[in-house]
């Protein structure tokens, strides 16, 4: 596999022989190790000039840089994108992760195109110049995709309503970023502004992204510079709103790292009994036989007709309003009934995995991705961002006929 930092490449540095007097930063001394923390902002030339002259000027062993793989991978190889398995994606439920990541690429395109910079650019310079000088780099930031299923886990189904429905809004907005977001930015971080003001509203969100990461993050530095490593002057660049709590914890956390990090990584499972799942199944089922035992066939064959007509119609209405094939509209009429009823299988997956199947997503689809979602009509033209639709409108149809379904069933059988 390659090694992504190899794509970056170095550029001269600044002469600078301060890099660092006008810029956010702290020194914290512990363990044998001296730690330079240096506060960026994600969208500032300035930045990118006191990282690349703080690594120029010799004085350090070790750079850490406020990034995981993930994130790494989307700054070093753009087209990275084009090389995804979608159908791998749907099949292992990975849908939403995906389209959240999308809102947030979107969210800093837009930022790079307004500002003339790309957003993590210093990061991405930290990268490049600490491999190309030969210094040991260490990404310390945790992973996008457990950070979003941690916030997930701790705002609720409505919470989580809320951030979903901010993240897919980000995919179709074209007007600038405004001032007081941007000068926000600059002293805060880039996934908390990505949430937009709903982070301004939710303690539970600000916990997740911004004070977890903290604390996880200077447990990663402490885990990188251990005596093993030989590190001894560490330059850790990160978002100008993780100085002080990184400072803190860095100053007076005893816990094991690894211990803090293992914590931090930690996801509920999800009960491995699907009981939404089997006492609806029960719900219908009863209610067909109920039917038949109470009313006669009419009655039961009315439920059976009025719910496969009602989940299997809505879904099929929701396949076709993101532009689904007729055979991704017959195969969401054909699984929505059933779906709802099963806990492994979901209409949108079905609906969008045959979707993908019928319309292949060329490799110009995932190049334009990014471009495309700018726009309704970008939507439905890229075959990517169509399947995705295809997933999220088919589960609402089936998810809206599901309640009616029950709705009535429930009135028949009390009345």
């Amino acid at each position: 596999m390659n090694d992504p930092f190899d794509s970056l490449a170095a550029s001269p540095a600044p002469a600078d022989a301060s890099p660092l007097a006008d810029q956010p930063h702290a020194i914290v001394e512990r363990d044998g190790v001296r730690y330079t923390l240096l506060g960026t902002a994600h969208v500032s030339h300035a930045s990118v000039d006191a990282v690349r002259g703080a690594i120029a000027g010799g004085a350090y062993d070790t750079v850490a840089v406020e990034l995981d793989p993930q994130r790494l991978a989307a700054l070093a190889d753009p087209e990275a994108l084009a090389r995804l398995d979608l159908v791998k994606v749907l099949r292992e439920g990975k849908t939403a992760l995906f389209a959240a990541n999308l809102g947030l690429a979107a969210y800093q395109r837009r930022l790079a195109e307004q500002l003339g910079i790309e957003p993590g650019a210093e990061l991405k310079a930290a990268v490049a110049d600490g491999k190309a000088r030969n210094l040991a780099v260490h990404l310390i930031d945790r992973d996008v995709g457990l950070t979003f299923k941690r916030a997930s886990q701790r705002l609720g189904w409505w919470g989580r309503a809320k951030l979903g429905g901010g993240l897919v809004a980000s995919l179709f907005a074209d007007e600038d970023v405004g001032h007081e977001e941007i000068e926000k930015l600059k002293q805060g971080d880039l996934l908390e502004s990505s949430f937009g003001e709903f982070a301004d509203d939710s303690p539970e969100l600000y916990d997740t992204v911004i004070a977890e990461r903290d604390r996880y993050m200077a447990a990663r530095l402490r885990e990188s510079a251990d005596r093993a490593s030989g590190a001894r002057e560490v330059l850790a660049v990160v978002g100008a709103g993780h100085l002080q709590g990184l400072a803190k914890h860095l100053r007076e956390e005893t816990r094991d790292p690894r211990a803090i990090r293992a914590e931090l990584e930690a996801v509920k499972e999800k009960s491995s009994f699907p009981w939404f799942t089997v006492v609806l199944a029960l719900f219908v089922l009863g209610g067909f036989v109920w039917g038949f035992w109470r009313g006669g066939f009419d009655v039961g064959a009315d439920l059976i007709v009025y719910w496969v007509l009602i989940t299997g119609g809505l879904g099929a209405i929701g396949c076709a309003a993101s532009g689904g094939h007729p055979l991704s509209i017959l195969a969401a009429f054909i699984a929505s009934p059933v779906t709802p009823l099963h806990p492994a299988l979901a209409s949108g997956t079905i609906s969008a995995l045959v979707e993908a199947w019928v319309r292949k997503p060329t490799y110009a689809d995932f190049m334009a991705l990014r471009d495309d979602v700018q726009s309704v009509r970008g939507w439905y033209r890229n075959r990517v961002a169509r399947v995705l639709l295809n997933f999220f409108l088919t589960s609402l149809g089936t998810a809206i006929g599901v309640w009616l379904g029950g709705a009535r069933m429930l009135g028949k059988l009390l009345g």
